[in-house]
């Protein structure tokens, strides 16, 4: 393939490896999706974000790449641990709606967002309540095999019979105990035994199940992801992503029956995505305390700002959300925009690695070679977004090379810059009670306070002008500044204006 090898950092054995697919030329992959029983959170659009760079990345390189994405519209409690209710039927009685209205309603909302995010749209979006058919067979080899057993509360996976149960997460099964911190289930075997076929109660009918050889009942929530990855992209295949939540217990499930199934390794490249942390975010009590990409929207963010905010840190390192750091990188973005815009190089579509190369030399080529690099070492984006800064100042490229290279970079990174202008990614005009006049005064008095060290008048006075929509900026020259939205001067300031 083209460029330098990619190596990614592989959970299963905490290392970085070079990937090397299980058939040339190709690559099959499969995302933890959403359980749609509510609005996904900006810190679950990571997730997605992380799969979708993964995939260009794969794509940019030349490989074909076959992606499939679930949607977990059954099956997935309110504990991991196999715990509670499902989640789809709790959300169904709290909205007073049926559970394929819910399910319908968040699908719907989720595909929405990624959309914004311009996140590609995988080969296929794997229904669990689509795969009932290949759950339940699923579960009867793993039954004829010895590796599961029924109890009253349904079919469970024996994790007793896994010599190596527990590799992804490096858990202690020895220090497991069930019962610290939810009841044990009666007839279970082993405490990190989990459901393979959830059994209705025998005096009421879930709002969801289905008949099986083992009664009417519904499938279990890591199940699914086994019996939906292989029946869309074939028993074996190369990667499988998802966040670290998924880590302990989904994931660690998922490879204990699909090996147990196979009697075999069963995907060699397990990668995920570190959370967003929410704790400093305002949140919309209305909504349950979550932030939601539409409340980005709201506060005048372009959802392609807050895909810039999340390739900014490194997809293993947990992030921070903070207005400031949002507003950050709009700015970034926007400055990038503006220097794309003035030296005619927007490029006009996105390129791989080969189709870049054949375009470029000399520093053109080098500013190539230096994307592929960081990119090849385990999707290092916030260096590329340094590296596409760079280029976008260097003076040594002209126009078509800057534009070949634009290319190139957004067929990786999907910020917008085949079709995004400046204004669209500002927030919208609004008025402020502030004239121009106004804003040299302030700045003059920040001018005295640095003068006399008062650093802290300073920065005092640049961050109110911030709130107020200046953007403040010190130049060699002397400070500058530029309005991010239209300003409406006071009556009462209008003669000093003048």
């Amino acid at each position: 393939m083209a460029g330098l090898p990619l190596r990614l950092f592989n959970t299963l054995g905490r290392e970085l490896q070079q990937f090397v697919p299980l058939e040339a030329g190709r690559v099959h992959i499969y995302t933890c999706g959403p359980t749609v029983y509510a609005y996904q959170h900006i810190g679950n659009l990571r997730a997605y974000v992380f799969a979708d760079t993964l995939r260009r990345v794969l794509e940019w390189k030349g490989y074909e790449v076959t992606h499939v994405v679930n949607i977990t519209d059954v099956g997935h409690l309110t504990s991991d641990m196999d715990e509670g209710e499902d989640k789809l039927e709790l959300a169904s009685r709290e909205e007073a709606r049926s559970v394929w209205d819910i399910a319908a309603h968040y699908t719907g909302a989720f595909l929405d967002d990624v959309a914004k995010l311009r996140v590609l749209p995988p080969a296929a979006w794997a229904k669990a309540t689509d795969h009932i058919h290949e759950m339940v067979e699923f579960a009867r080899v793993l039954e004829a095999k010895a590796y599961a057993y029924k109890i009253p509360a349904g079919l469970y996976f024996d994790t007793a019979k896994v010599r190596d149960y527990g590799k992804l997460a490096l858990l202690d099964l020895a220090g497991l105990q069930e019962g610290a911190r939810v009841a044990p289930t009666p007839g279970k075997q082993n405490a990190s035994d989990f459901a393979l076929w959830r059994a209705s109660p025998a005096d009421a009918t879930r709002l969801m199940e289905w008949e099986s050889p083992w009664g009417p009942g519904a499938p279990g929530w890591h199940l699914e992801c086994s019996a939906m990855s292989m029946k869309c992209l074939g028993e074996r295949f190369d990667i499988h992503t998802g966040g670290v939540d998924h880590i302990p217990v989904h994931h660690t499930n998922e490879i204990a029956q699909s090996e147990a199934y196979l009697g075999g390794p069963w995907v060699p490249f397990w990668l995920h995505n570190e959370f967003i942390n929410l704790r400093q975010a305002k949140m919309s009590k209305s909504r349950g305390g979550t932030l939601l990409l539409s409340d980005l929207e709201q506060q005048g963010f372009h959802p392609l700002s807050y895909r810039c905010f999340l390739l900014a840190s490194h997809y293993r390192n947990q992030t921070e959300f903070t207005w400031r750091g949002l507003e950050g990188a709009r700015v970034a973005q926007r400055r990038l925009l503006e220097r794309l815009a003035e030296r005619s190089a927007r490029a006009t579509g996105p390129l791989t690695h080969e189709q870049a190369a054949d375009r470029l030399d000399g520093p053109g080529r080098a500013h190539l070679e230096r994307l592929d690099e960081a990119i090849s070492n385990d999707l290092n984006t916030p260096q590329a977004l340094a590296l596409l800064a760079q280029a976008s100042r260097s003076p040594e490229l002209g126009a078509e090379g800057l534009r070949t290279l634009a290319g190139a970079f957004e067929a990786i990174l999907a910020i917008g810059l085949l079709d995004l202008m400046p204004q669209d990614v500002e927030p919208p005009v609004r008025e402020l009670l502030l004239a121009p006049a106004e804003v040299d005064q302030l700045l003059g008095e920040r001018d005295d306070a640095r003068r006399q060290v008062d650093f802290t008048t300073a920065d005092a006075i640049r961050r109110m002008l911030e709130r107020l929509g200046v953007e403040v900026r010190d130049t060699p020259g002397g400070t500058i500044w530029k309005l991010r939205t239209a300003v409406t001067a006071r009556k009462a300031s209008e003669g000093d204006a003048q």
